[in-house]
Parts: structure tokens; C-alpha cells; sequence
């Protein structure tokens, strides 16, 4: 270990030692065998299964150990790569690395969290704060679960406890009924029928295991199980109870695996200390986490469209439902109201909590203003209103904190979604908007560019900045024809003069920007058009002084055309005078 605590990586080490070649129609195995970055980005941003095994019983990741690209295998890493030393395919990994420094950047990602979308991460960490879960993670192997992930916005123990917990041979497991609702039909029947008002569950059967019962309810939150090989065959049969067949599938495939990976095994490691992996991918689209939770948001629309008579009481705190309306629902499980523009949508505490700082804060607060109102009926639920927000806006950002995306959005509400997302605290939302804004900006006219530009430079949305600056880049003669760029010109700061100020380094597509370290439009917009149009190196400088007076002369014409129409304005108005 201690030549491995020696190496440290730095941007030359990621220069790969075997020569590089393109495999433009190759797969993930060739692309990742060959070092071809930018077909195997292609490949895993088109959601291919970075897990897969293929013919041979390897994955990706073997073949980018085994040839030393460390760029390539990073890239796998950070798309949910199994590097796991107690797996079978981490466990070939590591001895394939062709070198220590492979092997070092293997130790780093097996250190860090597994990688998680945003709403796996913010479900996990509203998982992990519940008491009795949180003392079995940390038990388990040593490990120190998450504290908090403030981008997405973990929730604390205290704010949102679990509604039910299962004994299993006298141990607890926390947990919340609208997820594993959603994931599980077994769970959903219970909940609607014997266990409908129960707080507490406890089985019986000696023979029900803790930790395979546990690994999956855990995956419930996280859509990533993680359990080790001795309790595999006790999560088939839970799984076949709990009517998750895909995992079952995916489970009784593994066991038929293990009993062959012995023989291929490089180490002699006892079956307890083994761990299989699996990633929420390599499910069938619909068996994931996003569309379980998908399905609980239908039901809550369609519930809250169908509530014609509310009552509502003096505070407007609590929504209370007829009772014949509510034996016409199919339950979903809502415990929280929310009202929009005199629109009720029912809600999940948990789902809004773990997704959002803002409602993590509301809701607290309205746990407060509730105590000692032991008066009200069983049908009521707690109601908060929020403001300056449409209906339509809301439902997208509500279809966003279930589901981590937008299936579409009007571009007229782009503007809307991005205030909410940073007045709501959900800044990631503003990437799956701009992912949904891009085909649209793709037809726009030179004018509507502009007015998209800045926009996304207002509100840090780094994607659609890109896009536009390139776009303006390459087609610089077309928009300074255009009079709306000329008055854009005018809103913003001048580029740097001096060289040494100047941008020399734009953002990458994708990548959050800092509210501190926000690069200048003109800038960046100079460096992207020596980068598409100008001269080689040593003309470099020359023209970026020609940009620059460029510039500066589509300034004059616009500051000539803003004096004009207010020349033009003023006679009319002496006119009408």
C-alpha cells in the first residue's frame, strides 16, 4: 500500500503510454480497449451499461486497466464503474492494472461514494439519516455513509422521520412507505390492507435475513445494491415475495455466475467478504428508480385534478378532502398539499425534502404552526402555498424532483424553470432544462440567440452559454448583421485589453459555473472565434486585435442606432403633442 500512497496523478499521468486509435461504429468494450474518449463519452452519455460483461466475462473497465488509459478508465469511474476489490469484475480490475498509477486511481474511486444522480443521492442520504439505518451502514465493513450532499439537498435526521420500521430478528430497518410502494408490489398491497395503519412491522420467520432485507430496501432509495455473496440467495427469495422480478432475474443469473467465478477468482476470499454490485442501469428502464417514482407522481395528479370540493380552513394551513371523494382515490400515499395559483397538488414530504433545501425548510416550519391540532380528521393533510409560480411551472419542476428529468418543455417556460430552480434550490434542474432546450435552440433565429445568451449567462446555465457562444463563433458575420447582437453588445461589460486578462481558457460544455469565477461574454466569445476562424499561433494576437476592432466598430453603429431611435422617438412624441 505504501507505493500506491507514493503516486500522485496529475494531468500528464492521464497521457496514455500505448498508442491511441479511433473506433468510430466500436462498442464500449473496443472503445474502452482502444482509448477512444470520445466514442466511449458517446456511448455512455447514450446510457449504455458501463457494467456489462461481455463474451470473455469482462467489462469495460478491464479492458481500459489492462491498456493503461487512465483517461478512459476515469471516464467509466465516473459513470458508475464497479472497482470494488470484493467483486468479482473490481477484483480483476485491480490485477489487470497495467501499472500503480491505474491501480492508485482505482483505490481513489473505490474511497470515494458511488456515483449517484441526484435523486439516488438525495434518497440514499434521506436513507441513511434515519437512526437504525444509518448504525447499520456504518457498522457494516467500517464504512461512514454520506453526511449530506448539498446539491441535493440531503435531508437531516431530525426534520422527516421515517413512517414505518421493521423488526427483523429484533433489529430495525427505517423506512418510508411512498418508496417501497413504488418499488415494490408486495409492499404497495401491504400498506393498502393489513398494514395500512401500522408503524411498526415485525416478522417472525427466523429464517428472514436482516442484512439481504436491509441491502434492499436500501437499494429501494439508491438504485444501486450492494450486498455480499453469502446473503444472495436470501434477496432471490425476499425478491420473489417482494415481487421485483428484474432483480430476481438479474440475482438467480449472478448465483449461476459465482458458483463459476471460484475458479477464476484470483484470490482465495472467503464468500461473507465478497460483494456483488449492481448499478439501477442495469435494470429495465422502467424497473428503475426514476419511473417507480414516476408512476407515484401519476397517481398524485390524477388525485389532485379529481379534488373539486376543498375545504379549506382559516389559516390555510390544512386541505381537508370530502371523504366521498377519497374513497374514489387510488392511494398515493400524500402527506402534504401544496397550492399553486388555487390549485391543490398532493405531494410527498419525503420526495420534496430530500430534493430541496427551500421545502426541507417549509416543511419544518409547518410542523410547527401544526403542533397540538389534535382536532383534525383523518382526511386532512397539511397544506403550504407557494407564490409567483405558475401551474404549469410547477408541475415540471415536481416531474424534475421525482424523476431527475423533463420528458419536454415549452421554451417559453425555460425562463420561469430557471428561476425556480434557483429560487427552490434545485440547480440541477437547470441542466435537464437546457438538455431539453437545445434541439429547440438549434432552429432559432440569430435575434432569439441573443436573447438566449444572455439569459443563460444571468442565470449560470452553462450548456446554453456554450451553445450560443459557439454558434455566434462561427457564424460572426451573420449576427453582426443582425441589430438585436449590436444591441446586446451595449448591455455588456468590454472585453479585457489587456492579454494577460483575457479568457483564455471557456468553461466547458456542461460544467457548473461559479458565481465568482463567471468568465466575460466578449471574452470568451473572442477566444471561441480565434478558435474557429483565426491564424496559426504566431498570427494569434494580430487577430485578436482585428475581433477586438471589430467589435468596437459594431459598438459605434449600435450606440448610433440607439441615438437614432431616440431621436426618432422624441419627434413622435412632439407630434402627438
Amino acid at each position: 500500500m505504501s507505493d500506491l500512497d507514493d503516486i500522485f496523478l496529475d494531468a500528464d499521468d492521464f497521457k496514455s503510454c500505448l498508442p491511441l486509435k479511433k473506433v468510430p461504429y466500436g462498442d464500449v468494450f473496443e472503445a474502452s480497449r482502444a482509448g477512444d474518449v470520445d466514442r466511449l463519452k458517446y456511448l455512455l452519455e447514450s446510457g449504455v451499461n458501463v457494467n456489462a460483461r461481455d463474451q470473455w466475462d469482462s467489462v469495460a473497465l478491464y479492458y481500459a486497466c489492462l491498456a493503461g488509459h487512465l483517461d478512459a478508465a476515469r471516464m467509466l469511474l465516473e459513470s458508475g464503474a464497479i472497482c470494488s476489490e470484493h467483486t468479482f469484475d473490481g477484483d480483476r480490475c485491480h490485477y489487470a492494472a497495467l501499472n500503480l498509477k491505474v491501480r492508485k486511481l482505482l483505490k481513489a474511486f473505490e474511497a470515494r461514494p458511488p456515483p449517484l444522480g441526484p435523486l439516488q443521492g438525495a434518497l440514499r442520504d434521506t436513507f441513511l439519516a434515519c437512526w437504525a439505518d444509518k448504525k447499520f451502514f456504518e457498522q457494516s465493513d467500517g464504512r461512514v455513509p454520506i453526511s449530506g450532499n448539498s446539491e441535493n439537498g440531503g435531508s437531516s435526521p431530525s426534520d422527516f422521520p421515517p413512517d414505518v420500521v421493521f423488526y427483523v430478528q429484533g433489529r430495525p430497518i427505517e423506512a418510508h412507505r411512498v418508496i417501497l410502494t413504488a418499488r415494490s408490489p408486495f409492499f404497495k398491497q401491504k400498506f393498502q390492507t393489513e398494514w395500512k395503519d401500522r408503524k411498526e412491522v415485525r416478522f417472525s420467520k427466523e429464517k428472514l435475513s436482516y442484512h439481504a432485507l436491509y441491502s434492499l430496501i436500501h437499494f429501494f432509495y439508491s438504485d444501486r445494491l450492494d450486498i455480499a455473496v453469502d446473503d444472495m440467495e436470501d434477496l432471490v427469495r425476499i425478491c420473489k415475495v417482494c415481487k421485483c422480478l428484474s432483480l430476481q432475474k438479474v440475482l438467480e443469473k449472478e448465483l449461476i455466475h459465482q458458483k463459476y467465478a471460484e475458479y477464476k477468482a484470483l484470490r482465495d476470499v472467503d464468500n461473507s467478504q465478497k460483494r456483488f454490485i449492481l448499478q439501477g442501469i442495469s435494470l429495465p428502464e422502467e424497473d428503475r428508480l426514476p419511473n417507480a417514482l414516476h408512476k407515484i407522481l401519476q397517481i398524485a395528479l390524477v388525485n389532485s385534478n379529481s379534488e373539486q370540493n376543498l375545504n379549506h380552513d382559516v389559516d390555510g394551513l390544512i386541505c381537508l378532502v370530502s371523504s366521498m371523494q377519497i374513497s374514489e382515490f387510488e392511494d398515493d400515499l400524500a402527506d402534504v398539499c401544496v397550492r399553486v395559483d388555487k390549485k391543490i397538488f398532493r405531494c410527498h414530504q419525503v420526495i420534496l425534502a430530500s430534493r430541496s433545501e427551500y421545502f426541507k425548510a417549509r416543511l419544518s416550519h409547518m410542523k410547527d404552526f401544526l403542533e397540538g391540532r389534535d382536532f383534525l380528521p383523518d382526511n386532512a393533510l397539511p397544506c403550504i402555498e407557494e407564490h409567483d409560480l405558475t401551474v404549469g411551472a410547477f408541475k415540471k419542476m415536481i416531474e424534475y424532483m421525482y424523476t431527475d428529468g423533463l420528458k419536454d418543455i415549452d421554451p417559453d417556460q425555460a425562463e420561469e424553470m430557471f428561476d425556480a430552480a434557483s429560487r427552490y434550490l434545485l440547480f440541477p434542474l437547470k441542466r435537464v432544462v437546457a438538455d431539453a432546450l437545445l434541439p429547440h435552440l438549434e432552429m432559432v433565429s440569430p435575434a432569439e440567440l441573443c436573447h438566449w445568451l444572455v439569459l443563460s449567462d444571468m442565470y449560470g446555465v452553462v450548456k446554453i452559454r456554450e451553445y450560443c457562444l459557439d454558434a455566434m463563433a462561427c457564424n460572426f458575420e451573420t449576427f453582426a448583421d443582425t441589430q438585436e447582437f449590436r444591441a446586446m453588445l451595449l448591455t455588456l461589460p468590454p472585453p479585457s485589453g489587456d492579454s494577460a486578462l483575457r479568457t483564455t481558457a471557456p468553461s466547458a460544455p456542461g460544467a457548473e459555473m461559479s458565481s465568482t469565477a463567471e468568465g466575460n461574454i466578449l471574452d470568451d466569445l473572442r477566444e471561441k472565434w480565434l478558435e474557429a476562424e483565426a491564424a496559426e499561433l504566431d498570427e494569434r494576437d494580430e487577430s485578436a486585435l482585428l475581433f477586438d476592432k471589430r467589435l468596437e466598430m459594431l459598438i459605434q453603429i449600435a450606440e448610433q442606432e440607439r441615438t437614432n431611435g431616440l431621436e426618432c422617438n422624441a419627434s413622435s412624441e412632439q407630434e402627438l403633442i
